[in-house]
């Protein structure tokens, strides 16, 4: 595996992982009645969607 589609890998993880993780604080925050919450859903559902196109990406590259 080639060193770039290393880092891509270590990325998607990240992303997909971190905002699941920011996801579930704006849930525990909402249930808790806090206006800002809405902030930390979608912070967290973009890092997802980004993860998600990155493993498109990923699976799209060439083999080296």
């Amino acid at each position: 595996m080639s060193d770039g589609a290393r880092r891509i890998g270590t990325l998607i993880w990240a992303l997909i992982f971190g905002g699941l993780f920011v996801v579930g604080m704006g849930v525990a925050l909402d249930r808790s009645g806090e206006s800002y919450s809405w902030i930390f859903l979608a912070l967290g559902m973009a890092g997802v969607a980004a993860g998600c196109i990155l493993v498109w990406v990923r699976s799209r590259m060439p083999e080296p």
